[in-house]
């Protein structure tokens, strides 16, 4: 299982701790919390800062008519980039979001779907549960899902039926079917995983989902990329150099699996370091879905 012949190449170096990964008009774009800036990185690994915040930046997503919106951890808001370059505040998750906002997932229509961790994970509060927030394109704020454990990185399927979400730390996958406002039905789950704490993740044309696993790489041992089907098999395992916690395909054909990688999770592990690097590996299936 585990993927023995993957080459895993150097993109970019000099990261503190980057999350969020897309592939968007031809380039990669991601979020490093503690550099406070959105950055996009050409195939070679020219960085360009796009943006900076005050906050620390998370999930990524477009609007239809291609404005960013950004995801603003500790003031649980979610930013919108106008066309001249400011930043305006898109929606306001605070009655939402009882911790950190993290991953956001924007469907074709502009809705976009926002995890929180639900405690302050960083002051080691105790585990607790938190609601999914659903925001509207025009920026109205409601409850999609509750009672989900640090629910992070989601995929939309191709139809855009379906979001599943990864609860970290439940160690599974959750689907739900979308339906026409953006209300989220029928709760199922879609993969119960051993020893993987899903996080930021991208589906494939196959209907599989690759995630970073932070849950291997911790006290220094090598990280790991992890491909699953839905019922839970994994089906390809690909090591990383240190701890992976983002991942996306994308690439000219959508076959190029980026995967930001770090030292640890905590900010006395990060901030301010640039040991994070930002890798790329080859497989097999193209991206399908979002983001």
């Amino acid at each position: 299982m585990q993927d023995e012949t993957a080459s895993v190449g150097t993109l970019v170096t000099g990261i503190d701790f980057a999350e969020g990964l897309r592939w968007h008009d031809g380039r990669l774009w991601y979020s490093d919390f503690h550099r406070h800036g959105v950055f996009a990185c050409s195939a070679d690994g020219a960085e360009e800062r796009i943006l900076g915040l005050d906050d620390s930046p998370s999930g990524l997503g477009w609007l239809p008519d291609g404005r960013l919106l950004v995801v603003s951890m500790h003031d649980r808001r979610v930013l919108r980039r106008e066309p001249d370059g400011t930043l305006v505040e898109h929606a306001d998750l605070r009655e939402v979001a009882a911790g950190p906002c993290n991953d956001m997932v924007v469907a074709a229509d502009g809705t976009a779907y926002v995890g929180n961790f639900g405690f302050d994970l960083y002051a080691g509060e105790e585990w607790t549960t938190a609601s999914l927030a659903c925001v509207t394109p025009d920026g109205r704020v409601r409850v999609a899902a509750d009672d989900l454990l640090f629910p992070n990185g989601s995929v939309i399927t191709p139809d855009g039926m379906t979001l599943i979400v990864g609860e970290t730390l439940a160690r599974r996958y959750i689907a739900f079917t979308i339906g026409a406002d953006g209300t989220l039905h029928d709760r199922r789950e879609w993969a119960a995983l051993d020893g993987v704490s899903p996080d930021g993740c991208s589906l494939d044309a196959e209907g599989a989902i690759w995630t970073a696993n932070p849950s291997a790489g911790h006290g220094g041992g090598a990280g790991e990329v992890v491909r699953v089907r839905e019922g839970g098999t994994i089906v390809q395992r690909i090591a990383m150099p240190m701890t992976a916690y983002a991942c996306t395909l994308g690439g000219p054909d959508g076959c190029t699996l980026f995967v930001a990688t770090a030292p640890g999770g905590v900010p006395e592990e990060t901030a301010g370091r640039g040991a994070g690097v930002m890798v790329s590996v080859r497989v097999d299936v193209p991206h399908a879905g979002r983001p």
